[in-house]
């Protein structure tokens, strides 16, 4: 490992060098079964082949000019997302936190143009939402955010799934203009709220005039088993926010706004240099397609019933093992005790996982896994949450 990186990460012994759909494989030919998927991101899988001509197609044409100009491609990528999710507009950028960054501008400004002289944004204890300064204090992890005070002001945070507590401060607290939510926690340990929650977030921001902010970042792209988590729901957000398998891997964020939203940004008030450049547009445009052509949103939905079935089977009363739960494919196991060594014990087995939550395996495989390949991940992983728990 180069001694010139800085030490951000705490890295497993593995790189990898080529990937073919789910798969991976490291320097010395070893062939791994991709869970996690980047983190949420690969949801095509590695190497996809009308990405991978997509890309060079444009890279081969035109990579960059600037939002000086109009941009062909960001105008249909715009389009695109924007009839999938029922919004008005959106802005461009870069990555998750990106996106959120100016979803909290644009809850800000809002507030400001409402005449509300110090605007709050509500959000919720175990989320999270970027490494910004501004995302990182809307995050609910204490340890991400300590030595980086003085924090970010206008933040009022609440339990994860507590309508109760939001009723509370849309009673007390006059300068509140949004809540910002994630529709399942993803780093907060895969955690699924009551079926109405998010309604019942809908109704308050409705009744108060607040904006109702949703962080779709992993949920999204057909993530859960339909194109965004709050489908399931049959709401609407003022305001959402895309990255991850946006681009497959190609950096992209965006922040989409419908209604008063939607009107709140003006040119001057925020801009990002590569965001929507022509390369980040055509690859989340092939996304688009790649997802719509294969049906990828409904086979996430099976495939996902079809692994949660197969995990609690496996699991059902195995002693440590708390819940399994999910939605689509995304999928998290909590067992009694911290586990993070389970990481290193399904990379000697063959599949990447990632622990959240210190006690949580996550499991966010692409979309375009085999019924044979989601079986392998089913067993391989239940064995080996079974041999951790009862050495």
């Amino acid at each position: 490992m180069s001694d010139h990186l800085m030490q951000n990460y705490t890295r497993l012994p593995v790189a990898f060098t080529k990937g073919e759909g789910p798969w991976l494989w490291d320097g010395a030919g070893k062939k791994y079964l991709d869970a996690i998927g980047g983190i949420a991101v690969c949801g095509l899988g590695h190497a996809h082949p009308q990405l991978a001509q997509a890309l060079y197609e444009q890279a081969s044409t035109l990579i960059h000019t600037s939002n000086v100009y109009q941009i062909n491609l960001q105008e249909q990528l715009a389009d695109r997302l924007c009839a999938l999710a029922s919004m008005d507009r959106a802005f461009f950028c870069n990555s998750g936190a990106e996106a959120n960054e100016a979803a909290i501008k644009l809850a800000r400004l809002y507030g400001h143009q409402q005449g509300i002289t110090l605007p709050h944004i509500i959000v919720m204890e175990g989320s999270f939402h970027g490494r910004t300064l501004a995302t990182l204090t809307a995050t609910g992890n204490r340890k991400i955010q300590a030595g980086f005070e003085p924090l970010v002001q206008g933040f009022l945070r609440v339990p994860y799934d507590d309508v109760s507590s939001v009723e509370h401060i849309a009673k007390t607290h006059k300068e509140v203009v949004a809540i910002l939510v994630e529709p399942i926690t993803g780093e907060g340990g895969v955690r699924l709220p009551a079926p109405d929650y998010l309604n019942q977030l809908r109704r308050i921001c409705d009744e108060k005039g607040w904006l109702l902010m949703l962080d779709e970042i992993q949920t999204g792209m057909g993530r859960t088993g339909h194109w965004f988590a709050h489908h399931h729901n049959g709401i609407v957000p003022d305001v959402m926010t895309l990255a991850k398998a946006l681009g497959n891997g190609v950096p992209i964020g965006a922040c989409l706004a419908r209604g008063k939203a939607a009107q709140v940004f003006k040119p001057g008030t925020h801009g990002s240099t590569f965001g929507g450049n022509l390369l980040a547009c055509r690859a989340a445009l092939t996304v688009v397609d790649i997802i719509e052509q294969q049906h990828l949103v409904e086979r996430a939905k099976f495939l996902g019933t079809r692994m949660l079935n197969g995990l609690q089977a496996l699991l059902d009363n195995c002693a440590g093992v708390k819940t399994v739960r999910g939605q689509g494919l995304m999928l998290g196991i909590e067992v009694d005790r911290p586990c993070k060594p389970l990481v290193e014990h399904c990379l000697e087995a063959g599949v990447l996982v990632n622990v959240t939550a210190d006690n949580v395996v996550r499991l966010l495989p692409p979309l375009i896994l085999s019924d044979q390949e989601a079986d392998t991940i089913v067993r391989t992983v239940s064995d080996q949450i079974r041999c951790f728990l009862h050495r």
